[in-house]
């Protein structure tokens, strides 16, 4: 770093690559003063005029407005405002033409002049030192000061920059032909640009300070160095003539033989450069309080008859500028804002001055001939060596015309700083430098839609997560995890799912909701976040669902069905009256017979054949009387049970299965005792009283064992049809027993009646022999008992055997049926 000092303040230059030494033609306009110009009709004020945002509007049409007052404030990053150049009235905020080589139009603020050129208050200060650093960077901003050199950057940017800066180099090279304006400037106001040059080193405080003049111009050389003599961190430094060394970048390697990177800027390597004019706008805002409204112009060309340089007024028409000067144009006039190498041809002169114009050329054909037709390339590497950034313009050339926007990039084109040198030197007059401003311009609006469809790609990536996010919010709200349960919480849930382990060990099948309970404790025990798994208990709701459909419907049958119940109820309460009324009168009929067959073996006389075949005549017209009536009532009974009464199918059979088994119980009991009655007395023997007596009581008692069968048949008959409500199965169970119950107490009292009859058989056949004992002893007797028969004696086994035949098949059924 001292040596690069010292190496500096000896005066030692370094050079750059390429350049060019094109004719100068600066003697037609420095060798006068700078004159000012009268005022204009009109003042055309841009509000657009530097690199960034338009400011926010704060005049309106109408408006009256005082010289130095401000048209717009800042309203974003990089945005200055601009200032009324003379007091006057606002007639118009439109878009007019900009100093642009499209001439695209730009909202501007149309001021005409009232003469008074009155000031609006102004805020001197007389020594800047005493102001901090935000305070001059306040100043520097609200004076709308930009770049003055041609690029237009924010000066307040520059000077707030947070980088250390090294070198501050002032930029007063000023290399294009024609322009003098930074020269008479520096001639005519030296002092003013050291002055804001120490504003500048007060606020970046770099360690020396070099101003970079060409040799070509002595007498601002001259009183540079005079007006900086004071400041020893000030060094006037000369560089030799040559295009264009007063670029940026080839500036800075001129002076300190450093270079910029290729994508970087001077502030990375500790440099910052201002322009002169720059500088001097600077020291006007501080020290005086002026906002930039005006700037130095220099007016040339060989149709101008007065060429010089003037202060002209921010807003004035280019054609008052020529007008002024004595401008005597030529057939196709073109008119030139810059300088021959890096300026633009204008579409009018109805164009205002802003902030960046130090130049307005009027050459005749001979001084800029018209430039011929565009020849091939014969590859001669002319502006190879002549570019001063170390490009290959002929391959930029071919990239361009063919629109390889990607290797216009690879091939560095935005390091191109458009000095025209290759252009100069090219044999085939190819315009080369239009060609990469042309691609410049495509590439930056094709970045530009880039940048736009990516904004809208993660706008909509955006929105698609914030959707995606919210449905997944919905979805899993049941989802999240509970609070921190207490100990006795715990304990409790501990001693619940206990409970339902135990019931789901002791049950055939685990339920659904204990299997859910059993796979959550699991997921806690391993430290995993709850989740409950709703599918089981979904499943068993839906078959409880389904269930509850069904016995919806069933209920709604049941209900239609119960309409017609009092109908079938009144149908069946008669039905069973009937079957009762003829249950009663079988048995009536029953102890009638019964009645009959005591009555006859009592008689005391012996009875003859005759009467005696007509009591039993009469006996089994009675027995048969009352087995058509038990008949008939069992036909009833065995209709009854299909009522149209709601009760279940398989229940309803199986009671009348019951019914009807016990019904043909009692009518085999009936025609047994039928049988015994009718058998009876068709004995062609006397029967005595003795034997007479023990018939009547085996008769008697088998009645009364068949009526009472006959009459639980007719009770159970009567009541189970009546039953008009569906039956559980635990009452149709118990009611299943009772009538087991019953049917085996009658086998059982039947089989006793059985045993009973062999014994009064036996009793039977020893009362003849006691008879005959009797006869001989007593006189009232009129006759002895005659023997029976070997006939007799045989159908007596007969029936006997066909008597415990019917007995084991009563037995048997009643078996069955339990």
């Amino acid at each position: 770093m001292d040596k690069l000092l010292e190496q500096i303040k000896k005066g030692t230059v370094w050079a750059f690559p390429g350049g060019i030494h094109p004719p100068q033609q600066k003697s037609l306009s420095n060798s006068a003063s700078i004159t000012r110009l009268p005022l204009p009709d009109k003042l055309i004020v841009a509000l657009k005029q530097h690199i960034g945002a338009n400011g926010k509007l704060l005049v309106e049409k109408g408006q009256h407005v005082l010289k130095g007052q401000p048209l717009t404030a800042p309203a974003a990053n990089w945005s200055v405002p601009v200032h009324a150049p003379s007091s006057g009235v606002v007639t118009d905020i439109a878009p007019m033409p900009s100093a642009h080589p499209s001439a695209l139009p730009e909202l501007s603020v149309i001021i005409e002049p009232d003469g008074k050129d009155e000031w609006v208050a102004l805020n001197k200060n007389k020594n800047p030192a005493e102001l901090s650093h935000d305070e001059l960077i306040n100043i520097i901003h609200q004076a709308g000061i930009s770049g003055m050199g041609g690029a237009g950057f924010p000066t307040y940017v520059k000077a707030d920059t947070k980088q250390p800066i090294e070198f501050l180099i002032v930029n007063a090279v000023e290399c294009e032909p024609y322009i003098t304006a930074d020269d008479v400037l520096m001639r005519e106001h030296a002092k003013e640009v050291i002055q804001g040059i120490e504003i500048m080193q007060q606020l970046l405080n770099p360690t020396l300070c070099i101003v970079g003049i060409e040799d070509n111009k002595p007498e601002a050389i001259a009183a540079m160095k005079q007006a900086a003599e004071h400041n020893s961190k000030i060094i006037i430094q000369t560089v030799p003539t040559i295009y264009p060394s007063g670029g940026e970048k080839q500036l800075i390697k001129l002076l300190t033989n450093r270079e910029v990177p290729s994508i970087g800027i001077p502030a990375d390597i500790g440099i910052l450069v201002h322009n002169t004019g720059t500088l001097f706008a600077v020291q006007q805002a501080v020290y005086e309080g002026k906002p930039l409204i005006e700037r130095i112009v220099t007016v040339t060309g060989n149709t101008i008859h007065k060429p010089g340089n003037v202060w002209a007024l921010l807003g004035t028409e280019i054609k008052h500028l020529l007008d002024c000067q004595g401008f005597s144009p030529v057939p196709q006039q073109s008119v030139v804002m810059g300088g021959p190498m890096m300026g633009f041809t204008l579409p009018t002169v109805r164009i205002g001055i802003v902030k960046t114009t130090n130049c307005i050329l009027a050459p005749d054909h001979k001084e800029l001939a018209e430039p011929g037709p565009e020849k091939a390339c014969i590859r001669c590497s002319a502006c190879a060596d002549a570019c001063p950034a170390s490009l290959l313009p002929q391959q930029l050339q071919w990239f361009a015309k063919s629109k390889e926007y990607d290797k216009l990039q690879e091939h560095n084109l935005f390091d191109c700083i458009e000095c025209g040198a290759c252009a100069y030197v090219c044999p085939s007059e190819i315009p080369l430098v239009q060609y990469y401003r042309i691609a410049k311009v495509e590439i930056k609006e094709q970045q530009a839609e880039k940048i736009k469809a990516d904004r809208a790609k993660e706008r909509f990536d955006a929105r698609k997560e914030r959707l995606e996010r919210e449905q997944e919010e919905r979805q899993n709200r049941h989802k999240r995890k509970p609070a921190a349960k207490s100990a006795d919480e715990k304990q409790k849930v501990a001693e619940a799912l206990a409970r339902v382990k135990n019931k789901s060990d002791n049950g055939d099948e685990k339920s659904a909701v204990a299997a859910a309970i059993a796979r959550a404790k699991a997921k806690k025990q391993q430290g995993e976040e709850l989740e409950p798994d709703n599918s089981e208990v979904a499943k068993e709701r839906a078959l409880r669902k389904e269930q509850a459909r069904k016995y919806k419907e069933q209920k709604s049958q049941t209900d239609e069905s119960a309409e017609t119940a009092p109908v079938d109820d009144k149908k069946s309460a008669v039905a069973a009256a009937i079957a009762r009324a003829k249950a009663k009168k079988a048995a009536q009929a029953l102890d009638n017979a019964e009645q009959t067959a005591s009555e006859v073996p009592q008689s005391d006389a012996p009875v003859d054949d005759k009467k005696a075949a007509v009591a039993a005549a009469i006996a089994r017209a009675k027995a048969k009387k009352a087995a058509k009536a038990l008949e008939n009532a069992e036909q009833t009974v065995s209709e009854e049970p299909q009522s149209d009464a709601p009760v279940d199918d398989k229940k309803a059979a199986v009671a009348a299965a019951i019914a009807r088994a016990k019904a043909k119980k009692a009518a085999k009991a009936l025609e047994e005792t039928e049988q015994t009655v009718s058998e009876e007395p068709q004995s062609d023997a006397p029967v005595d009283d003795k034997k007479a007596a023990v018939a009547a009581a085996i008769a008697h008692a088998k009645a009364k064992k068949v009526a009472k069968a006959l009459e639980e048949a007719e009770q159970t008959t009567s009541e189970e049809p009546q039953s008009a409500a569906p039956v559980d199965d635990k009452k149709a169970a118990v009611a299943a027993a009772i009538a087991r119950a019953k049917a085996k107490k009658a086998a059982k009292e039947f089989e006793d009646t059985e045993q009973t009859q062999p014994q009064e058989l036996q009793v039977d056949s020893a009362a003849p022999k006691s008879a005959e004992s009797n006869t001989d002893d007593s006189s009232n007797s009129t006759e002895a008992d005659k023997p029976k028969s070997a006939e007799d004696k045989k159908k007596a086994a007969v029936a006997a055997a066909i008597a415990r035949a019917k007995a084991k098949k009563l037995q048997k059924e009643g078996n069955n049926q339990s």
